[in-house]
């Protein structure tokens, strides 16, 4: 007879690695998020200066491919430096439980008692679970590990620069496919409106109010590109750009 599967509660997902899969999705929308507002402020601020679609094109280009690989090295960086201290951790839990099973027995119990558990109930609790499997439960009860679950940065870096990518060709496209007159409106109302709708993803990932959050990206990128744009006429006016 198999073992009980555990029922989830609705609204309570229990699975493996769901606080790390929110997390890259939380960092998916704010690497789009940042695509979306660098990117505008830049084709904004060139199109204050000029109306010649080659300039512009340039450097929203210029700013997407920088942008991309900046986000990727940066995430590549954090993570590996993340996944490398996780994996010495393990390595050394793995190597204590080798050289002084014992004591790192009386260490899970003691865990356990310290949350709660009476003595003998704690120490049975870690006994079953050292069976099980010893590794897994010292690295859970210790340090919020999980073996299987560690961050790959290569996978990081990617996700990283294709959700900036993602974000940054909105507002390229809202500045290039609109005739003249209409190019720098467009791009006011489509980054508007998607960063909107990235601040009200981003509140409900997180649990937070979303009018709150939706405000403050909105004001922040509103003011974003309005400060580019008259920094962007201002010298065009002047003839320095």
């Amino acid at each position: 007879m198999s073992d009980p599967v555990p029922i989830a509660h609705v609204g309570e997902p229990h699975r493996e690695g769901l606080a790390q899969r929110l997390n890259w999705l939380r960092a998916g929308v704010l690497g789009a998020n940042d695509g979306i507002v660098s990117v505008a402020a830049i084709v904004v601020g060139v199109a204050g200066a000029t109306s010649d679609i080659s300039p512009i094109l340039t450097a929203g280009v210029a700013g997407l491919v920088g942008g991309a690989v900046s986000m990727a090295l940066g995430e590549y960086v954090s993570v590996s430096s993340q996944s490398d201290s996780e994996r010495a951790l393990i390595a050394k839990e793995k190597r204590e439980l080798a050289e002084m099973p014992d004591e790192e027995l009386e260490e899970l119990a003691g865990l356990y008692e310290a949350k709660g558990l009476r003595p003998e109930t704690a120490r049975q609790v870690a006994v079953e679970l050292t069976a099980h499997d010893a590794v897994a439960a010292h690295l859970s009860a210790e340090l919020n590990i999980d073996e299987t679950d560690v961050v790959s940065p290569w996978h990081a870096a990617g996700a990283s620069a294709v959700a900036f990518t993602i974000g940054a060709l909105l507002p390229l496209l809202a500045i290039l496919l609109p005739p003249a007159e209409w190019r720098v409106p467009a791009t006011f109302i489509a980054v508007l409106v998607a960063l909107a709708l990235t601040g009200w993803i981003s509140a409900r990932l997180g649990g937070s109010s979303t009018a709150k959050s939706v405000l403050r990206v909105v004001i922040g990128g509103a003011i974003a590109l309005v400060a580019t744009y008259g920094i962007g006429t201002l010298l065009g006016a002047t003839g320095i750009a």
